[in-house]
C-alpha cells in the first residue's frame, strides 16, 4: 500500500505541470513569513515617502517655483541621505548574524559601534549639506527656485544628526527580526510632520506663514522626536536590556569599526550610485525649465511610495539571508531568496499596470498647472515600465547584503547607473530633445541593466556555496 502511495506521488511529480505547481508552492509557502518582516519596513519608509507626498501637495499649492524648490533643496538631501542609510545598512546584516549564531555579546558590541559611527556620519552629512548648498547658483536652475531652495536646504541639513541615530537603532532592530518598532517610531513621527507643515506653511492661530520654511521646520522637529520615541521604545523592553549595557572606552575596538565600515562603505557607495542618478536627472530636467523640473518631481515622488514596498522586502532579504548565513544553510538561503524574489515581481507588475492605467489622474493630486499635468503623464507611463526593474534590483541587493556581498554590487551598480543610465538620460533628454522623458528612459535603462547583472551575482555566489 505505502509503495503504491509512493508510486503515485512519484507520478504525479513527474507531470510537467504539477511540477511547476510544487515548485511555486515551494517558494509561495515563504510568503507569508517575508511579509511579516517586510510589512512594517514597508509601512515604515512608506510613511516617509507620504509625509514627502504631503509636503509635496501642500508646498504645490503655493506654485511650480516652490514644488521645483523643494525638488532641488531635496535633491542634495537625497545625496547625502544615500550615503547615511546605505552605510548603516551595514548594521542590520551583521546583527542577522550575531541573532542566528545566538550571540548576545557579538550583538551588543556591533550595535554600539554602529551607533558611534552614525552619529559622527550623521554630523558630517550636516555640515557638508551646510557647506555644498551654495552651488545651486552654478548648476544653471532657475534663480528664483535656487532662491527658494537655500534656506529649505539649511535646515532640512540639521535633521540629518538626528536622522542617523535613528537609523542605527533601526537596523539594529531590523537585525533582530523587530521590525516593527522603526514603523512604529516612523509613522508617530509622520503624523508630527503632517500636522506642523500645515501649521506653519500656510500658518495658523499664533503661527506665522512661512511656507517652504515651515516645511524644513516640520522636517527637522519629526525626525527628532522620531530618534527619541525608537529610543524610549527600545530601552523599556526586556528583550534589548542586554544589548543597552553600554561598552567602555576601553571596550572600543578598531576591528569592529573596520567590520562595519568595511561593510557599510560599499552599501553607501550602491546607494549613491543610484540615488546619485536620480538626483542627476532632477537637476537636468531643471535645466529644461521649471515645468519639466515640476513634473519631474511629481513622477519621482510617485515611484518612490511604490519603491518602498520593494525596500521593504529587500530588508527581509538581507535579514533572513543574514540569518540563514549564520546558520550555514545555504539551500535555504537560496530558496527564501528566491521566493521574495518572486513575490516582488507578482507585487511590481500590479504597481506597473496601475501607473499606466492612472497616469492622467495621479499628477492632479499635486498640482493645477495642465502643462505639468501632461508632462508629468507621460513620464508615468515610463515609470509604469520600470517599476518590475527597479523593485527587482533592490531586493537582489538585500539578499546580497545579507550575504555580505558588497565590493562587486557595487561595481555593478556604478556601472548600470553611470555607464549606461545617465549617458542615455542626457543623450535623448538633451541632446535629441526629449525632455524629461528622455531623462526617464535612460534610468529605465540602468535599471534594468542592474537588476540583471545583481541576479547574476546572486545566482554565482549561492550556487556556489550550495556547491562547497
Amino acid at each position: 500500500m505505502n509503495s503504491d502511495l509512493l508510486q503515485k506521488k512519484l507520478n504525479l511529480y513527474s507531470n510537467p505541470s504539477h511540477q511547476i505547481l510544487f515548485q511555486l508552492h515551494k517558494y509561495r509557502s515563504e510568503f507569508r513569513y517575508n511579509f511579516q518582516l517586510a510589512i512594517p519596513v514597508m509601512i515604515g519608509h512608506l510613511g516617509h515617502v507620504l509625509v514627502g507626498l504631503a509636503d509635496n501637495i501642500m508646498v504645490g499649492r503655493l506654485g511650480a517655483e516652490h514644488l521645483a524648490a523643494v525638488s532641488l533643496g531635496n535633491s542634495f538631501v537625497f545625496i547625502a541621505f544615500s550615503l547615511g542609510i546605505g552605510f548603516s545598512f551595514a548594521i542590520t546584516p551583521l546583527i542577522a548574524e550575531a541573532d542566528g549564531e545566538q550571540d548576545i555579546d557579538k550583538g551588543r558590541r556591533l550595535f554600539q559601534h554602529g551607533i558611534i559611527l552614525c552619529s559622527l556620519l550623521g554630523l558630517s552629512m550636516f555640515l557638508l549639506l551646510l557647506f555644498a548648498s551654495p552651488l545651486m547658483y552654478y548648476m544653471d536652475q532657475p534663480p528664483e527656485v535656487v532662491d527658494l531652495a537655500i534656506p529649505y536646504l539649511g535646515i532640512v541639513a540639521f535633521s540629518m544628526i538626528p536622522l542617523m541615530i535613528f537609523q542605527a537603532f533601526k537596523q539594529f532592530t531590523d537585525g533582530m527580526a523587530r521590525t516593527k518598532y522603526g514603523m512604529h517610531a516612523t509613522l508617530m513621527a509622520n503624523g508630527v510632520n503632517v500636522v506642523l507643515n500645515f501649521i506653519l506653511i500656510y500658518g495658523f492661530w499664533i503661527f506665522p506663514r512661512l511656507e517652504l520654511v515651515g516645511a524644513a521646520y516640520g522636517t527637522l522637529i519629526s525626525r527628532i522626536v522620531m530618534m527619541i520615541f525608537l529610543i524610549w521604545i527600545l530601552t523599556s523592553r526586556e528583550k534589548f536590556k542586554p544589548f543597552f549595557r553600554w561598552i567602555s572606552l576601553a571596550e572600543i575596538r578598531k576591528k569592529i569599526f573596520s567590520k562595519i565600515i568595511n561593510l557599510g562603505f560599499p552599501t553607501a557607495m550602491q546607494m549613491l550610485f543610484e540615488v546619485g542618478v536620480f538626483t542627476a536627472a532632477i537637476w537636468l530636467a531643471g535645466t529644461m525649465g521649471v515645468i519639466d523640473q515640476a513634473a519631474n518631481q511629481i513622477a519621482l515622488n510617485l515611484s518612490s511610495m511604490t519603491f518602498m514596498i520593494a525596500v521593504g522586502l529587500g530588508v527581509a532579504a538581507t535579514i533572513r539571508v543574514g540569518n540563514q548565513k549564520g546558520l550555514r544553510q545555504f539551500g535555504e538561503l537560496r530558496r527564501i531568496s528566491i521566493s521574495i524574489f518572486l513575490q516582488v515581481f507578482i507585487i511590481e507588475c500590479f504597481f506597473a499596470v496601475s501607473f499606466i492605467l492612472l497616469k492622467d489622474f495621479l499628477p492632479l493630486a499635486y498640482i493645477n498647472n495642465e502643462d505639468v499635468i501632461k508632462t508629468a503623464a507621460s513620464l508615468l507611463l515610463i515609470a509604469g515600465l520600470f517599476q518590475l526593474s527597479d523593485g527587482f534590483q533592490v531586493v537582489v541587493l538585500g539578499a546580497l547584503r545579507g550575504l555580505q556581498d558588497v565590493r562587486i554590487p557595487t561595481y555593478i551598480t556604478f556601472f548600470a547607473y553611470w555607464v549606461v543610465g545617465f549617458p542615455v538620460c542626457y543623450l535623448l533628454g538633451k541632446t535629441f530633445g526629449y525632455g524629461s522623458k528622455g531623462i526617464w528612459i535612460g534610468l529605465l535603462a540602468g535599471l534594468t541593466v542592474s537588476a540583471v547583472l545583481l541576479y547574476m551575482r546572486f545566482n554565482y555566489l549561492t550556487k556556489k556555496l550550495i556547491q562547497k
